[in-house]
């Protein structure tokens, strides 16, 4: 009985009529962006961290008998970027002779490739730069942007600028970077919060405020340098700025702090950028932790994973707007059946040839098959190191 089992499971394996293609070849790539300036947020305020000057990325680029080709990323801010490319280096090699459609089982398959070191963190985030150039391949054989495969809602979503806001800046420049993205069509402005002394962010959120008036989305970012008292304070301190939300007020893994905010609060929590995994986005869901939910695929395991969450998330009637990663988020975004919000970051233009159109407060998808872009000349003068595995038909 035992074996028959066995003989079944195996054969059930094997690849049968409905396999249309094989992957032949991956190259992995280690990626290190310069930032022209040191990004200081409340993290470096509270001296936790440094002051960040690059970011490291991991792209995978993979190609089929047929010709098919796919791209994706994932991406470490200061450590981490060489665990990523080490990790990947290990598994790569399991996806040659597997059919691309198959993203699900591939990304099991990974997982148990390296069951070890677990399932969140540095092992999944290289399985998501796998996986999200497999949705990327799935969408270009298709001929369709990935947003119209995965079935849009929509074709272009709000759009906030984030860089322009950071501690580092002095609010003078705060608002000419304001007006500067607000001319260029993006919708909403968010600024980083968390000084020592909370009297000075409420200064400079009251010159932003009244820079741009009260029509303009607006909100803050806290990094998650409060702690529970200081973001209660804070919070009700904002709550005439008519803020959107308020991100990350509290330690990331702190849901039960963050549901008696949200509790307390008019103004909307957003929360979950920093969390590695499906299972840790479903404490914030359990402890009605937000209002905004913020997952960022590259660091939950990719787009199988953000799909999982992304039920999760409007099951509950959350709100959706992704952390970073503008070139994956959009398409997922377009997704989500409630309106959500995308993130604009300029710093990874220079990574690819394509940029993404921006007009009256929102991001458009492209007609472009798949994610839309492809990698450019400074990415491959900025790679470190490659890997590959297998052979180009």
């Amino acid at each position: 009985m035992v074996t028959t089992i066995h003989t079944a499971a195996s054969a059930a394996l094997r690849q049968g009529e409905a396999t249309l293609d094989a992957i032949t070849w991956v190259r992995l790539s280690a990626v290190t962006l310069p930032l022209h300036t040191p990004i200081s947020d409340a993290k470096v305020l509270t001296g936790r961290q440094k002051p960040m000057t690059e970011v490291a990325f991991l792209f995978v680029e993979i190609e089929t008998a047929q010709g098919h080709q796919g791209v994706g990323f994932s991406y470490s801010k200061r450590a981490g970027g060489p665990a990523q490319y080490a990790h990947a280096r290990e598994i790569a090699d399991n996806l040659i002779g597997e059919d691309p459609s198959d993203i699900g089982r591939l990304w099991t398959k990974l997982v148990w490739a390296g069951a070890s070191v677990g399932r969140s963190g540095v092992a999944t985030q290289a399985i998501a730069a796998i996986d999200i150039a497999l949705w990327d391949l799935k969408a270009k054989r298709a001929g369709l942007p990935l947003a119209k495969l995965l079935g849009a809602h929509r074709d272009s979503v709000r759009c906030y600028n984030t860089s322009g806001g950071f501690l580092h800046t002095p609010v003078e420049q705060v608002l000419d970077n304001a007006t500067a993205s607000l001319s260029h069509g993006i919708g909403g402005i968010k600024i980083k919060v968390g000084h020592p002394d909370g009297k000075q962010d409420l200064a400079r959120l009251t010159a932003v405020r009244e820079h741009l008036g009260d029509d303009v989305p607006l909100m803050v970012d806290a990094n998650q340098q409060w702690d529970r008292p200081t973001a209660q304070r804070m919070g009700r301190a904002l709550e005439g700025f008519g803020l959107v939300w308020i991100e990350e007020p509290l330690d990331a893994y702190d849901a039960q702090g963050h549901a008696a905010l949200a509790a307390a609060l008019d103004t909307p929590i957003a929360t979950g950028e920093m969390l590695a995994s499906v299972a840790e986005h479903h404490e914030l869901i359990r402890h009605n932790a937000c209002d905004v939910i913020q997952p960022d695929a590259p660091r939950i395991g990719g787009i199988t994973q953000f799909l999982k969450l992304a039920a999760l998330a409007e099951h509950n009637n959350l709100q959706l707007a992704p952390h970073f990663a503008m070139e994956i988020h959009l398409h997922l975004a377009a997704a989500y059946p409630i309106e959500p919000w995308v993130e604009h970051f300029d710093w990874l233009e220079p990574l690819f040839d394509e940029r993404l159109a921006i007009s009256d407060g929102r991001m458009h998808v492209s007609s472009r098959p798949g994610l839309g872009i492809t990698l450019s000349e400074q990415t491959r003068a900025w790679t470190t190191a490659t890997h590959e595995v297998g052979k180009r038909p």
